[in-house]
């Protein structure tokens, strides 16, 4: 990839504007009954037309064969070497909450959970309890210091919560207590060098205090905490693309994604519509927009096959508000795959669309794997994206002589 040093030298500044809509985990694998994938089961004449008009194919969001988290694989999308620019989960979501960090605090993302009577995790979202279930909980978790660490908990939606470390010499240099599987026992928190030791000792503290406390909420009687890490320092994408960059998207990590790397989080409804139309108001105002939708990775972590399916075509009837804006770049495509038939995320490549006045016709008929895999850009790493969008959007001056 040509790093972003080489893209800050040659890319320009103009009016033209890019809409990047990444509707999250939207790879999927066919259902053993129809032989088709969940973006093949739905009904998107809107995805179909941009297909024909623009070239497609398919992305590797980190690599060849491995399964992405959502920060590596929408770092990627953005533009960013996902093996160097690196940053945990807490932090996303404490920035998503709007949670002040203050320099030297450890942030880790946090959900509730269910154990059983031998201590091994049966539900690791806790039934997806509600947000003002999680903040009740929360409260009762608030507020702990242990050897002079102040201990805040925040809750952020559903299940998921922060957990903020506040401490002199707190490092971030430890190992996640989730194993991101059921049938197995949380783990111990384990330091990554000796120096983080007592790290580790206040984490694991933490979570023996909070299953105490928690031991009679079921199904939220346990905690699992991954992504401990200090807030990262990232050149931002207006000093890099010259770019004035908006985000859309109501879930806390996404936009605390966008925060990292500089972007304008705009304020938004909930549901898809009201996500579009946040892009149609601020239109005006912006020259990239980011647009992310995340109902197709739940229906899909869910195993819920027909609501990912009907998640699709909800969004494909909303793209028209989106098209009669005209941008000059319009991308969809998404961070990772989903399947419902696994019920995670997956190595899997995801399906890629790029739609402008200055793409050659290349004969694709539809927006699905099986036809985006014969696009014209073929199988290609994330991290092309954006100089592509650049490219079709007219800001690429010529690279040397």
């Amino acid at each position: 990839m040509i790093g972003l040093d080489q893209i800050r030298e040659i890319v320009s500044s103009t009016p033209s504007k890019i809409v990047l809509l990444v509707i999250d985990g939207l790879g999927g694998l066919p259902h053993p009954e129809t032989g088709r994938t969940e973006l093949e089961s739905a009904r998107t004449p809107n995805l179909d037309r941009l297909a024909k008009e623009g070239i497609c194919g398919m992305i590797d969001p980190v690599g060849p064969g491995i399964t992405p988290g959502s920060a590596p694989s929408h770092l990627a999308l953005f533009g960013y070497d996902p093996l160097k620019f690196t940053v945990g989960r807490g932090v996303l979501e404490a920035l998503g909450i709007d949670f002040e960090l203050k320099e030297g605090d450890v942030a880790a993302r946090g959900n509730f959970c269910t154990i059983d009577g031998s201590g091994l995790i049966t539900d690791r979202r806790a039934g997806r309890l509600s947000t003002e279930r999680c903040s009740e909980l929360c409260r009762l978790l608030d507020g702990m210091n242990i050897e002079g660490v102040a201990i805040f908990v925040s809750p952020v939606r559903e299940h998921r919560f922060v957990v903020v470390f506040r401490g002199e010499g707190f490092l971030s240099a430890l190992d996640d207590s989730d194993p991101q599987r059921e049938g197995l026992p949380p783990k111990d928190v384990i330091a990554h060098s000796p120096r983080a030791e007592k790290a580790a000792s206040i984490a694991n503290e933490f979570i023996a205090t909070a299953r105490a406390t928690l031991a009679e909420r079921y199904p939220a009687n346990m905690v699992l905490l991954r992504g401990f890490a200090h807030y990262p320092d990232f050149p931002k994408m207006s000093e890099v693309f010259s770019l004035k960059p908006a985000a859309i998207a109501p879930y806390p990590m996404y936009r605390g994604l966008a925060k990292v790397v500089g972007m304008e989080v705009l304020p938004t409804g909930a549901t898809i519509g009201e996500e579009f139309a946040t892009l149609a108001h601020h239109y005006n105002s912006y020259d990239f927009f980011f647009l992310h939708v995340k109902e197709t990775d739940i229906a899909g972590e869910d195993g819920d096959f027909k609501r990912k399916v009907r998640v699709i075509e909800e969004v494909d009837r909303a793209l028209p508000r989106l098209i009669d804006l005209d941008p000059a770049v319009i991308i969809v495509t998404a961070d990772h795959s989903t399947p419902a038939v696994l019920k995670g995320h997956s190595w899997h490549p995801v399906p890629f669309l790029l739609c402008s006045k200055w793409c050659r016709p290349e004969g694709v008929a539809e927006f699905s794997e099986r036809a985006c895999i014969n696009g014209v850009l073929g199988r290609f790493p994330a991290t092309d994206v954006m100089p592509l969008a650049l490219a079709n959007a007219l800001k690429l001056k010529k690279f040397g002589a």
